[in-house]
């Protein structure tokens, strides 16, 4: 499935940010991107998953819906993270504050970047070789 490859290619990318020099401001607009992208990925892949397993709300295109769905059919998925994280996309054009920035940044870096993890190796033990088929 391409949107699981995309998912797991950027999050291979995304789990190096704590290796970034996080007092530069350059570096963590870079890891708020990223964090924006793989979001974007991974409710969209959670929204391909649904449509497979046949809910209906797979149709919709609200990521709260998505997430909400997600949560009572996969037991891997933090429903109180990933709408945080939903929370905080939205946020992100209301981000000037350099410290809210780092702050954001060390959110997606301790709690984020983990839940994303979970998420790969959760979807791909459940999906096995479907993910190919898809």
């Amino acid at each position: 499935m391409k949107k699981y490859e995309n998912y797991c290619n950027h999050l291979q990318v995304l789990g190096k940010a704590a290796e970034q020099d996080l007092e530069n401001e350059f570096i963590i607009s870079g890891i708020i991107d990223k964090f924006f992208i793989q979001f974007e990925l991974g409710w969209k892949l959670l929204k391909e998953l649904l449509k497979y397993e046949g809910r209906a709300v797979a149709a919709t295109g609200s990521p709260r819906a998505i997430i909400k769905e997600a949560y009572i059919t996969y037991n891997f998925l933090q429903e109180d993270i990933w709408l945080e994280m939903l929370e905080n996309r939205n946020d992100l054009a209301h981000i000037y504050d350099g410290g809210k920035a780092r702050e954001l940044a060390d959110t997606i870096i301790g709690k984020y970047v983990p839940e994303f993890q979970k998420m790969e190796t959760a979807v791909h033990d459940r999906y096995g070789d479907v993910l190919e088929k898809l």
